[in-house]
């Protein structure tokens, strides 16, 4: 199994410090690549490459609200006037106000959503440091009372950024598409093909998924 440089993931209280890789990547990639032989050929295709946390659960949130239902690249492009127009902080982000928001490229519903999870960081309506000892469903359920934060971004987020091992978001379209494509030959498969595939991935079905959509994208997915 090819090596990757791995960081302890911290069990106290808080977030995984930016660029931190999961801890348990190694571990995962033996099994899956013993389990599933698609999933084998795709770490094996992407050697040195992992899951590395954003860090900051305000931008990490930010990011995925402004990558709900477009591709990629206009996220990214989104993402990158933003970044331009202020740094991606809640009280910055708040500074802004919903016009210049919306000139980044933000539909008017985004511009909700943003400047709503802004005050929930500002006022302390989010737990942020308890998440890390909740477990997934409890910070699914706390992400969920904010505006445009439905199951799929708090997803996301537990992937992208506490770093847990077991997500499998049966929602997000690229990993549907992925399945469909490696292991039925179609253009997509539907929820409940994605979950039988699944079924042997556990408990690291966010490396799975991570791969998959590699199978998709030569850039690493990150939010």
């Amino acid at each position: 199994m090819p090596d990757i440089a791995v960081a302890v993931v911290p069990n106290a209280p808080g977030v995984p410090a930016r660029g931190a890789v999961p801890a348990y990547w190694e571990a995962a990639q033996r099994f899956l690549a013993e389990a599933d032989p698609v999933i084998a050929a795709l770490i094996e295709a992407h050697p040195h490459e992992c899951l590395r946390s954003r860090g900051d659960p305000f931008q990490t949130l930010m990011r995925s609200i402004v990558g709900q239902q477009i591709s990629l690249r206009a996220a990214d492009s989104v993402w990158a006037r933003l970044c331009q127009a202020a740094p991606p902080r809640p009280e910055t982000v708040l500074a802004l106000g919903p016009e210049r928001l919306r000139a980044c490229g933000l539909s008017q519903r985004k511009t909700e959503y943003i400047l709503d999870l802004a005050r929930r960081f500002v006022d302390g309506g989010l737990h942020v440091g308890r998440w890390a000892g909740m477990d997934d469903e409890a910070v699914i359920a706390e992400l969920m009372r904010v505006r445009g934060i439905g199951r799929w971004t708090a997803e996301m987020f537990l992937m992208f950024n506490l770093l847990r091992p077991d997500v499998l978001p049966v929602d997000d379209l690229g990993l549907r598409r992925a399945v469909g494509l490696l292991y039925f030959g179609s253009e997509s498969a539907d929820i409940a093909a994605v979950r039988h595939v699944a079924a042997h991935w556990a408990p690291w079905r966010s490396v799975a998924t991570w791969y998959l959509w590699r199978a998709l994208d030569p850039v690493p997915v990150e939010y």
